[in-house]
């Protein structure tokens, strides 16, 4: 077992949270020497100049970032990244969560699609889609989203107000299970 393979995918899978040097001891079932040895040394992995790729120790947990001096191409590919690109299923289903519950934090949003949001999160807002808009008045004060102006240019709506209603949409769903069901019996 590499615990610093394993310990690199926890990075990955935290994202933007990042992982305390507990919850690494906690997880990997190690002293906090070791654990602090480990981020040390995937951190000097990430230094070399061949990686784009770093190891921070920001808000006491330890994130993986891009490295600063390449800014300028992570500029290039959000700002290359147009409107008009086509949208996944799961960014039109984030946005459809976010357009009919905002303000919303994501892990409401996560609760409701049942997956972990934050890329899908990242690549709207850095469409212009959704917005951050606050932050809740629970423990933790996680960020609010909301949606845009363009989000709203983006769906040909004028308001927020011209979305179809839910119960629309329920009769919709209802209708497209009705193409599954068969009206012959299964012999076997």
């Amino acid at each position: 077992m590499n615990k610093e393979a394993i310990l690199e995918g926890l990075l990955y899978v935290q994202g933007d949270e990042g992982i305390s040097l507990g919850e690494v001891c906690n997880i990997l079932q190690i002293d906090e020497d070791e654990a602090k040895d480990l981020v040390l040394s995937l951190k000097n992995k990430y230094e070399q100049p061949d990686r784009g790729l770093r190891i921070h120790y920001l808000g006491n947990c330890f994130k993986l970032t891009t490295k600063e001096e390449h800014r300028e191409y992570y500029k290039k590919l959000v700002d290359d990244v147009t409107i008009s690109s086509t949208l996944s299923n799961a960014a039109l289903e984030t946005l459809a969560i976010i357009a009919y519950n905002e303000p919303i934090t994501r892990l409401q949003i996560d609760e409701l699609r049942g997956v972990d949001t934050t890329y899908t999160i990242r690549r709207l807002v850095a469409k212009g889609l959704i917005k951050e808009c606050g932050r809740a008045d629970i423990p933790g004060r996680p960020l609010l989203y909301k949606t845009t102006d363009d989000f709203l240019d983006y769906f040909n709506l004028s308001t927020k107000d011209d979305l179809p209603p839910i119960e629309k949409i329920e009769e919709l769903k209802k209708e497209d299970a009705d193409l599954y069901k068969s009206n012959y019996k299964e012999v076997f």
